[in-house]
């Protein structure tokens, strides 16, 4: 019998993870999102000042070889937000959350290795291996089990901290566009970090040719009169040496087959990479193949709270019970009602503090009893009374003996 007892809500709506969702759901971000307004103003002041100056210096005094650098320097921009934003909006690739472990191999079960260990306190009973080998290529790979996601992750998945998902084709959690950077945008993150590098080219070259046609080829005097072109010449120096560097790095994990955690972690520059498929072979992935679709629809409806499994028989019942909560529930007293069924009345009359005293008791006194030099302190008491402050060790025990026989009978040792 199995009963809902939540309400039905979508899925980004009850997500374990620590993303932040926009238009019912469409758009996912990471938890430090604002970050991206930071990269955007960061893009767009710097090209508009340029566009902006292009068009006062030089359009409206009829230079008109200067239209063309206008419309590159706007079309530029504009295609670096567009970048920014597709890899910023997009799920990376993350990895559904399982409801349950994944069942236990009985090859491990025989098994003792360091690498065996308790899994999740949710599942005391169930053992399984940190890690466990699968195939990739002809090569054996090691996928490591996720705590938190409850699953094997998938070669060359990794669980992202910031985000706390576990995403597939794991690259790094960029903070300049607050997002996982994974099979699904890695795409458009190079074409972002690239875009960049182009526009920030383009805007330093334009500015010196500005100078330099300003005063006719004087370019100190250019230099000294144009403050807003010395800044934008600047800016853009420093700049193209971040997102240049970027691309460049990126570009060389593209052609052979890594990424930036396998590159630091892994370091297949010492040993074979199993991805590794040829230079060509390696930019179509990244450029042509198709991008695979979402494993979540965070749009969908699910069940809040998690169904409660419970089976006819009695004796089973704290057993059948698959939360903690229920179980807390059904040793107060309060499992009734609310959850579809009540206990029968003999249990639900039960002193339980009573019960568990009296057993704390018996505990002690089979414990004490076990003792052969122990004694009761009824019959401490009793021989206190009876024999007094004698000095005879012997007269003492022969009084209380005959005293304590003529009201209770002890067994003759």
């Amino acid at each position: 019998m199995e009963q809902e007892t939540g309400k039905s809500k979508r899925l980004y709506q009850v997500w374990s993870g620590s993303n932040k969702f926009f238009c019912g759901g469409r758009l996912i971000f990471g938890p430090d999102v604002g970050s991206l307004f930071f990269t955007v103003l960061l893009i767009a002041v710097p090209a508009l000042v340029f566009c902006v100056k292009v068009y006062v210096d030089k359009v409206r005094h009829h230079a008109n070889h200067w239209y063309p650098i206008l419309i590159i320097g706007a079309g530029l921009t504009v295609l670096d937000m567009i970048f920014l934003f597709i890899t910023s909006s997009r799920d990376p690739g993350i990895v559904p959350r399982s409801s349950n472990p994944p069942e236990s191999d009985d090859n491990y079960d025989t098994m003792n290795t360091p690498s065996m260990e308790w899994v999740n306190g949710r599942t005391p009973h169930l053992k399984l291996p940190r890690t466990k080998d699968v195939l990739v290529n002809g090569h054996a790979i090691k996928v490591k089990y996720c705590d938190t996601c409850m699953l094997y992750r998938p070669p060359r998945a990794s669980h992202c901290s910031i985000c706390n998902n576990c995403v597939q084709r794991f690259d790094h959690h960029c903070p300049w566009v607050g997002q996982c950077i994974g099979i699904r945008n890695y795409r458009f993150f190079y074409l972002f970090t690239s875009t960049s590098t182009i526009l920030c080219i383009f805007v330093f070259t334009c500015s010196w040719v500005r100078l330099y046609e300003q005063h006719h080829g004087r370019l100190l005097k250019s230099i000294a009169n144009d403050i807003i072109s010395d800044i934008l010449i600047v800016y853009c120096f420093v700049a193209v040496w971040f997102v240049g560097g970027l691309t460049i790095f990126h570009f060389y994990l593209i052609c052979t087959n890594q990424t930036t955690y396998e590159n630091f972690r892994y370091k297949y520059d010492k040993k074979e990479n199993p991805y590794h498929q040829g230079m060509i072979q390696n930019l179509n992935e990244v450029f042509v193949h198709k991008i695979p679709a979402s494993l979540n629809d965070f749009r969908a409806f699910v069940v809040e709270d998690e169904h409660m499994m419970m089976e006819p028989s009695t004796p089973n019942l704290v057993r059948s019970l698959t939360t903690s909560k229920e179980k807390i529930d059904i040793e107060s007293g309060k499992f009734t009602e609310d959850n579809g069924f009540s206990l029968p009345e003999i249990l639900q009359n039960l002193d339980y503090d009573e019960l568990e005293d009296d057993l704390k008791r018996k505990e002690s006194v089979e414990k004490n009893y076990s003792d052969p030099y122990y004694l009761p302190a009824e019959i401490r008491n009793y021989m206190q009374k009876t024999v007094g402050d004698g000095n005879d060790e012997e007269e003492k025990s022969d009084e209380f003996t005959r005293s304590f026989k003529s009201t209770r009978s002890l067994p003759e040792v």
